[in-house]
């Protein structure tokens, strides 16, 4: 990946990024809340040893320097820690002292700096009070030589004890600056590491690639469509019908030699909305003056008869077997002459139904009476339906739902329509988020410009006016 892909990622799942930071932020907030403050007492001492000369001075500091260092582990030591712990004002055992002293020497120089750190600021005054006495004493009974008067190194002190009037811990500003900055950075490697691991098709150039078949239209998403999934009144002027008029003039222009008239329309998985673009696509053609013949060969799970309002018992199936002729099963729907053959009754083998001479027949017969036939089948990676039925007509689509579609699904899609030599005409990319590096704006073509003109010249009883569609490479076509 380049530096532009994880900015992209990053902009994609910036609300990723952003939940990140407020739980961040959240978390120091209460931390900070419930941690009591806490104080801090200190005290330094200057380590110094006897010299009469520039050179004994000279020794005499190196050597101080050196016991500077060794005395910040005597400052932690049982043996201090216990004698500070007699003090009664301290009111701790020693491991609780020791728990509460550090030391440090200050470079270079010989002196020593003691921290005490406590809940309570009196407490902590009380402990550096004493171990500056204690420490000092510690200091000149170690360092007197056996049977001498007096030490050879001393500890003054030169600084405090005094404890700060306010405390060194929380400091909110601090910890909410740092918990911003980790949860930004936390956020944006899972908004990364999310894009790296997503093998899911979003745009129609991923879709392209992964079928290495032209994308044919990209029906932006739209929250109206699970409650109204066909194109009527005014969502047959939104960005979704229009892409669906951009879907149906690139099916015209697949095969200039000769015109798909037998269309199906599959998808790699369930939920991918097949049905949606099916029923849509035979309303478009319809709504151009064609007669066409929308059929439910989804006979595993049929929904156009929900999807329109009409009855399912009888209808493809019922064809089939010699039960009823096409004449009679098919239904007419709309002010348009569109007509619907519903999927009838549920065979006990939809595979060898849907593969039998009869439904060659029929999409023949159909293909003579009817300009163009729009077939809605099953699944390819589900069951195999679909690629019997697009090995008996002019080719399929192949419908792709953005986002939830993987590009090893769109792929073993493809190589199910080849395996049975049928065509495949294009993809379509369902369900496209706006704003993408592909996206296609239908703002021109929608409610907020070519809608009005629409209605306008309908209501007038006159022709509508011609809008013009985009072709697989984004350039103006005609229809």
């Amino acid at each position: 990946m380049e530096l532009r892909d994880y900015v992209s990622a990053v902009r994609k799942r910036w609300w990723l990024v952003a939940t990140t930071a407020c739980l961040a932020l959240v978390a120091a907030v209460v931390i900070t809340a419930r941690t009591a403050p806490t104080y801090a007492a200190s005290v330094t001492f200057f380590v110094s040893t006897p010299s009469s000369g520039v050179t004994d001075a000279y020794q005499g500091g190196l050597f101080s320097q050196q016991r500077a260092r060794s005395y910040v582990n005597l400052v932690t030591s049982d043996r201090l820690a216990r004698a500070v712990a007699t003090d009664p004002g301290v009111g701790l055992d020693a491991d609780g002292v020791k728990a509460r002293i550090s030391a440090r020497t200050v470079p270079d120089t010989v002196l020593l700096d003691i921290t005490v750190l406590d809940t309570r600021s009196d407490r902590a005054l009380r402990i550096a009070e004493s171990v500056a006495t204690q420490f000092a004493a510690l200091v000149a009974v170690l360092e007197t030589p056996p049977g001498g008067d007096s030490p050879t190194v001393r500890v003054d002190v030169v600084t405090g004890p005094r404890v700060g009037t306010d405390p060194v811990s929380p400091q909110p500003a601090r910890n909410f600056a740092v918990a911003l900055l980790m949860g930004l950075l936390v956020g944006a490697a899972g908004a990364v590491l999310r894009e790296i691991l997503d093998s899911s098709v979003r745009s129609a150039t991923a879709l392209r690639q992964a079928g290495g078949k032209a994308v044919l239209a990209t029906v932006p998403l739209d929250p109206r469509a699970r409650q109204e999934p066909l194109l009527l009144e005014d969502a047959t002027w939104s960005p979704r019908g229009e892409a669906m008029r951009h879907l149906r003039t690139n099916l015209q222009f697949v095969d200039p030699d000769r015109r798909a008239r037998c269309i199906v329309v599959t998808s790699a998985l369930p939920d991918e909305g097949k049905s949606t673009i099916a029923c849509n696509l035979a309303i478009v053609l319809a709504e151009n003056g064609h007669r066409v013949l929308l059929i439910d060969a989804d006979v595993r799970r049929p929904k156009l008869a929900e999807y329109l309002d009409l009855e399912g018992a009888v209808g493809l199936t019922n064809v089939l077997v010699g039960q009823v002729d096409l004449d009679t099963a098919a239904q007419p729907w709309g002010d348009r002459d569109l007509w619907v053959l519903a999927s009838g009754s549920i065979p006990p083998n939809p595979s060898e139904l849907l593969g039998s001479q009869q439904m060659a027949r029929l999409l023949a017969t159909a293909g003579e009476d009817f300009d163009y036939v729009v077939v809605d089948t099953s699944p390819l990676l589900v069951v195999t339906d679909a690629a019997v039925v697009a090995s008996r007509a002019d080719g399929a689509v192949l419908v792709t739902r953005a986002g939830k579609t993987t590009v090893t699904q769109v792929r073993s899609a493809v190589l199910a329509i080849d395996a049975v030599s049928a065509r495949l005409f294009g993809c379509v990319l369902n369900g496209a988020k706006s704003g993408g590096d592909d996206a296609y704006s239908y703002a021109y073509y929608g409610t907020r410009a070519g809608a009005p003109l629409l209605k306008a010249a309908a209501a007038a009883g006159k022709p509508a006016p011609v809008t013009r569609d985009l072709d697989a490479a984004g350039r103006p076509g005609g229809r």
